[in-house]
């Protein structure tokens, strides 16, 4: 019996993972498009516009208890993974003290310890010619006050990523990180609580569709980081050589906010 031919998706409701979900629709190669997110009302209406190619599974994965039921699944079925899109994660906007130790923790876990956990779980289902696709962000590059925990936790993404992606090369899996800049997603709904000291200037966005589209691309040529658009490549030369001291200053300045 052949195995089936799956794509894993987290944070696949909305945004820039819903994209990643309609453009793996479109590939004849994959049999299933499994979706993973918290909100089971938005899942199913995946299946309403994508068609029973999309399974879903609402799962939140910043309880660890997660990753035993999709272990689960994995062993009930018979599956070569042929994409996991590590896209689920969330920001806030605001200063160190204006949350919880919960809530720091919880974002912790979900943009670091769920991207660390899923790729060990798929790896041994993944043969030559996967991919690994593990969304990072421009905030990546340099730290970011007011932004403390989220720059750090991606800048952990990006390097885990292309590092996993050297060690995963005699396999023939690739691991690329994409870093976007700021995006029309539902990201900043959810990061925005009203902080006294924060982000608040959002220039350059870009909508979800291009940077998932030249992340599949990326990820097909073989690529250890995607990076979308001018102005994002050009953060990220300048902040190779620029002390990041200086970097965290501009960016202050660029965000209204005094030291």
């Amino acid at each position: 019996m052949n195995r089936k031919q799956i794509a894993v998706v987290t944070g696949a409701h909305s945004g820039l993972g819903k994209e990643f979900v309609k453009l793996l629709t479109e590939d004849g190669t994959i049999s299933e498009i499994w979706a993973i997110a918290r909100n089971k009302e938005k899942l199913d209406q995946l299946i309403s516009e994508f068609g029973n190619r999309v399974r879903v599974f609402s799962l939140d994965l910043s309880d660890r208890t997660s990753f035993s039921v999709i272990e689960k699944l994995f062993l009930e079925e018979r599956i070569h993974i042929t994409y996991l899109i590590n896209n689920a994660g969330f920001a806030k906007f605001c200063s160190y003290d204006d949350i919880t130790v919960d809530e720091s923790l919880n974002m912790i876990d979900l943009n670091v310890s769920a991207v660390v956990a899923l790729g060990l779980i798929c790896i041994p289902y993944m043969k030559k010619g996967s991919h690994i696709i593990n969304i990072a962000s421009q905030a990546s590059f340099f730290p970011l006050p007011y932004q403390n925990i989220y720059s750090s936790t991606k800048a952990f993404v990006s390097n885990y990523t292309r590092a996993l992606n050297v060690e995963l090369k005699n396999k023939g899996i690739t691991a690329i990180a994409v870093c976007p800049g700021w995006m029309k997603t539902g990201l900043f709904d959810r990061g925005t609580i009203g902080a006294d000291r924060a982000t608040n200037n959002f220039s350059g966005m870009v909508t979800p569709d291009v940077v998932a589209a030249k992340a599949l691309s990326d990820a097909k040529k073989g690529k250890d980081i995607s990076i979308y658009g001018l102005p994002v490549k050009l953060t990220w030369l300048f902040s190779k050589v620029t002390p990041p001291k200086l970097m965290m200053r501009i960016w202050l300045m660029q965000q209204g906010i005094k030291p």
